[in-house]
């Protein structure tokens, strides 16, 4: 399978997971993209995170790294899995072509994209309508904040976070943010599957992704996919660049369950 070169900038990270030699599950990871982009850094520190898992269950993880130039022609087929940091059109474009293969968004908030219910497309980061909601639900007990929504933040110590955040900040002296946080949830999610079911097949991987997923993200919440492919999720509220609160906000949101936060169904 060829994917066409367009051009558009995007970083896609693909996975495969293939070679089985000596007992050992071999897993390679290719980004495709901007070095410069934030979610690659987040993808380093999941593999990383797996490769260290890995020395205990047998598996090895490796990422190669290629640029937009080199798509033209690229075989595709012996992936397992494809992460994205794109533009609506190009997710859709890739999505279409790899049909029976998990295409995981990490950085476009469109509301459309989830109404569309593509059947392959995984949503780590929130929809705009999940941040709006969560905002929503606290102006009903703050009306005067300026706070706004994120998928993480740097100063986020509950459920083992502040061990992820300071794991991050030394090995890339930068601080975790909602991108580098999508990236490293979509690698770990991915290899936390290979390490319980062995899958090697990207259609059977994304029917563990959608119907079997749970996943914790340091996040503290068993998180999984909603039919419409989004990732349900804890929202933090941030002002002055410190947590707030965090959404579902307790007491406001109805129902009180992460199903307060964004859109639930298709539009068809």
């Amino acid at each position: 399978m060829k994917l066409k070169k367009y051009n558009y900038l995007f970083c896609a990270l693909i996975l495969s997971s293939f070679n089985i030699t000596a007992g050992v599950i071999e897993t390679n990871f290719i980004y495709i993209g901007e070095s410069s982009h934030p979610s690659l850094l987040g993808v380093k520190q999941g593999l990383d995170e797996s490769n260290l898992q890995g020395e205990f269950l047998n598996q090895k993880y490796s990422l190669d790294e290629i640029t937009i130039d080199n798509i033209d022609g690229h075989d595709f087929s012996k992936y397992l899995a494809v992460l994205t940091s794109v533009n609506s059109k190009e997710l859709r474009n890739i999505a279409k072509q790899l049909s029976e293969t998990p295409v995981f968004n990490l950085a476009d908030e469109s509301d459309e994209l989830r109404h569309d219910c593509t059947k392959n497309i995984l949503h780590i980061t929130p929809s705009k309508q999940m941040k709006s909601d969560a905002l929503m639900q606290l102006k009903v007990k703050k009306p005067d904040s300026n706070a706004t929504a994120k998928s993480w933040h740097h100063t986020f110590v509950k459920f083992a976070a502040r061990d992820l955040n300071k794991r991050f900040k030394k090995n890339y002296h930068v601080k975790m943010d909602d991108h580098s946080w999508a990236g490293w949830a979509a690698v770990k999610m991915t290899s936390d599957a290979v390490a319980r079911t062995q899958i090697t097949k990207s259609s059977d991987m994304l029917e563990y992704l959608k119907n079997e997923l749970t996943f914790d993200g340091q996040k503290g919440s068993n998180m999984n996919f909603r039919k419409n492919g989004q990732l349900r999720q804890l929202i933090l509220l941030v002002e002055n660049d410190k947590i707030i609160t965090e959404a579902p906000v307790r007491g406001v949101a109805k129902p009180p369950t992460l199903d307060s936060l964004g859109i639930l169904d298709c539009k068809n």
